[in-house]
């Protein structure tokens, strides 16, 4: 597969940006390799600036649901355009928007638009901390929720340790202010508890997409909600991924639980920059300009943003028999993979939820943060580059979610088991 124009761009790219990317991961330094540029994009492709078309498993990391250029959208979105592209003032369509988003998740009452998911993390724990007046805040290892200062640390033993920065720039006494559980291991989250006073909230993502999908274990999410009301800690739902991609109402209905606030992001911009977090009324009323806690941003509520997300939303809401579907074909992909690495003998194995899965290089199942850093990288940058070459895009790193779209359809599917049946006979030979 030629990439010239491709390598061309990001060698310029290398004299213009830091690393050549506006986002540390596209720089495809996990699999070491060099990125490719995508020209346009459509449905469930991605096309490059070298004729080359990919099979796009990354879907924007999330953002796409429809379709790449759906053509609803398309034509939603060059509507708004005509109408102009910022105002900076209140309009209809947020008041629309923020509807569709209350109707779905029943544990928001009242909504508040950010331009981005890490706005709405950084945001609900500034919220958090005003609301009960405490300053600790516990993050789950391997839970990633935007580059926020308190929550670049490093993981550390997983318990409650107080965290080093896991970036410079960021102050250690701020770092200090948060303390690391682990993801199905309600133990840790008690032990915090029980050695420190001062915590506001707990943030976690209900189902792990930054270490790869990780489902919770039975009754660890329920049990989670359980502590935090018992010692008055605010419980945030990070569902910036799964709300809207899961089912609609996000990853909380589907395992029955009501957090203080949700973070949302990605779908609900229709494929535009747009956040949000909401939660319980007497929690949100602390916002300026209601309250004493300041939260602004001048293209929050972006009218083309909005009418986007609005379009999706409604498009999502009036045919919820797709998410059946996306589940099937998820199903379908680990059954019949599953199966292939059997024949194979190749160590590998898929967790997945409706719109979303991953395939970790590992002997064991993976179901926390040491199984999953644990899988082999070395295999999935081989994986990685072999998918490449038959034309699938999936994510350049070990530990991301593949997420799909509505236009992962049978012949898209089908695509991918097969180029699974070619890859795993090559990579048999060299285990």
């Amino acid at each position: 597969m030629v990439r010239e124009r491709s390598e061309s761009l990001y060698k310029e790219a290398t004299r213009l940006m830091p690393g050549g990317v506006n986002s540390p991961v596209r720089a495809f330094r996990s699999v070491n390799d060099t990125p490719f540029y995508t020209e346009r994009a459509k449905g469930a492709y991605l096309f490059d600036v070298d004729g080359n078309s990919y099979l796009d498993y990354v879907s924007s990391w999330g953002a796409i649901i429809l379709g790449h250029a759906d053509d609803g959208l398309v034509n939603v979105i060059k509507k708004a355009v005509e109408d102009g592209t910022s105002y900076g003032v209140c309009h209809p369509y947020e008041v629309e928007i923020a509807r569709l988003i209350i109707d779905a998740f029943p544990s928001i009452e009242l909504l508040r638009l950010t331009s981005s998911g890490t706005e709405a993390t950084m945001s609900a724990i500034r919220l958090a901390r005003a609301f009960t007046n405490k300053q600790g805040i516990i993050k789950l290892r391997g839970c990633y929720h935007g580059h926020v200062d308190s929550l670049l640390v490093k993981a550390g033993s997983g318990l409650a340790t107080f965290a080093l920065p896991d970036s410079s720039g960021v102050p250690e006494d701020l770092a200090g202010h948060t303390y690391i559980g682990e993801f199905n291991r309600i133990d840790t989250i008690r032990k915090i508890v029980k050695e420190h006073t001062d915590i506001s909230c707990l943030i976690l993502e209900p189902i792990m997409g930054n270490m790869g999908v990780i489902l919770p274990e039975k009754g660890f999410l329920a049990d989670a909600q359980e502590v935090c009301r018992k010692e008055g800690i605010l419980l945030i739902c990070d569902e910036v991924i799964t709300g809207f991609r899961v089912t609609y109402g996000g990853a909380q209905h589907v395992y029955d639980i009501k957090p203080d606030i949700t973070c949302l992001g990605k779908i609900i911009g229709g494929g535009f920059a747009m956040g949000a977090f909401g939660g319980r009324r007497e929690i949100m009323e602390r916002l300026a300009p209601l309250g004493d806690t300041y939260q602004a941003g001048t293209l929050s509520g972006n009218p083309i943003a909005v009418r986007a997300g609005v379009h999706t939303l409604e498009y999502l809401r009036d045919h919820r028999d797709r998410y059946e579907l996306m589940e099937q074909r998820v199903e379908l992909l680990r059954n019949q993979i599953g199966r292939m690495a059997e024949k194979y003998a190749v160590p590998y194995r898929i967790n997945g939820t409706t719109g979303m899965f991953t395939g970790f290089f590992s002997k064991r199942e993976v179901n926390d943060y040491e199984s999953a850093t644990g899988c082999s990288r070395s295999l999935y940058e081989r994986f990685f580059k072999l998918m490449l070459q038959e034309g699938i895009f999936f994510a350049p790193s070990q530990f991301e979610a593949s997420l799909i779209t509505l236009c992962h359809q049978e012949k898209e599917i089908t695509q991918t088991l097969e180029a699974y049946e070619k890859i795993f006979d090559i990579m048999r030979t060299e285990l």
